[in-house]
């Protein structure tokens, strides 16, 4: 479509998984990026798909008095944030409802006992490492909703060191490709893009996990996060993982409990789980975004260790998996944090326990 489209005056009353704004014209849905619920803006229709369109938003005629200069001069052309014209606490609640929304709509679960969200210290100036692309003399990020590249000087999420590196980067005239830019420094946090919010998961996962329990079985366990952190809890720890390097790293300092499998979570989740006391099992599931495979799932079904705590990056197929363990476990607890602030982006624990049976025979 082209300018030629009419400009549109669109009441936005919600912002969707993803960022943008969602508004209404003549019964059909329009998501316009940028906006704030209860902002009156013009905008113009890009893309019409069978269900709804998108829209580039052309103006703001009735600001939220939640809006904000944004901190960076490339926001609304680089695609790395959605939120910058948001104040910071509109951003929380935003993540919030969205993450509720989500399990209600998606899990179809009408009980979801939400945490307030783990706000991060920094909401700028956070990001221990950055991915920046070369291409046609051009150093930086995709744009916003194309394929080509915004020419970056330096970015608002990044730390300090980080930036400086861009700049090394950006003046040492290295040839086209993509660029991983990180801090260096000690210690577990560290080299996690958000050390500040790693730091605040990990408490929230050893304040939740029960205590006096046998084994903690610790699927998609990348390095071994979780799992040395919660290793003076547990009577044995395994971590199971497919990636050959992260399983490498996590073997090179391990206490005499803690053990690490290299392969398939399904393929390795179900004689873990077989040979231990079911009872005495707490379950730490942290899956790519794409969520839990169907196998991984059955075995926990099948198994029933007492205790799943369930971090995620996509609430979408966290509500998928929630609803399919819901058949034997109760949502204990649900806590956002914000891991990516300006961003759409969202972290989220999920307790799981296991159902009394006794208690599901006296209510049938």
């Amino acid at each position: 479509m082209t300018h030629s489209q009419p400009v549109l005056s669109l009441t936005v009353h919600d912002i969707a998984f993803g960022g943008k704004g969602v508004a209404r014209h003549d019964g059909k849905v329009l998501f316009v990026p940028f906006t704030i619920p209860g902002e009156t803006v013009t905008a113009r229709v890009v893309r019409q798909k069978k269900n709804f369109g998108e829209a580039e938003l052309v103006g703001v005629a009735e600001e939220s008095p939640d809006r904000v200069a944004p901190a960076c001069p490339y926001f609304g052309s680089c695609g790395g944030c959605s939120y910058q014209h948001i104040a910071y606490p509109r951003q929380l609640a935003i993540k919030a409802a969205q993450v509720e929304q989500t399990l209600r709509r998606v899990g179809k679960l009408a009980h979801v006992p939400m945490r307030p969200i783990i706000p991060a210290p920094h909401p700028l100036g956070y990001r221990n490492r950055i991915r920046v692309h070369v291409a046609n003399g051009v150093t930086g990020f995709f744009a916003h909703g194309g394929h080509h590249l915004v020419d970056v000087e330096q970015c608002a999420l990044a730390a300090p060191v980080v930036n400086k590196a861009l700049r090394d980067l950006r003046h040492a005239g290295v040839g086209e490709g993509d660029y991983s830019l990180r801090a260096k420094g000690g210690g577990p946090y560290f080299e996690q893009t958000n050390p500040e919010v790693t730091r605040e998961l990990l408490a929230l996962v050893e304040a939740t996990a029960r205590r006096g329990q046998a084994l903690l079985a610790d699927a998609y366990c990348g390095a071994g996060l979780f799992a040395k952190k919660l290793a003076a809890h547990f009577e044995t720890v395994i971590g199971i993982e497919e990636n050959v390097s992260a399983i490498e790293k996590a073997q090179r300092a391990t206490a005499p409990h803690e053990h690490y499998l290299q392969g398939d979570v399904g393929a390795h989740l179900g004689e873990v789980l077989a040979a231990h006391d079911a009872a005495r099992t707490t379950v730490l599931l942290d899956p790519p975004a794409t969520g839990l495979d169907a196998r991984v799932t059955d075995l926990l079904l099948a198994n029933l260790p007492a205790e799943i705590l369930y971090v995620s990056c996509n609430p979408g197929t966290l509500a998928r998996d929630l609803a399919a363990l819901s058949r034997s476990y109760d949502l204990a607890a649900v806590t956002p944090l914000d891991m990516f602030p300006q961003t759409a982006e969202i972290e989220v624990l999920a307790h799981l326990t296991l159902r009394d049976a006794r208690s599901e025979k006296l209510s049938s």
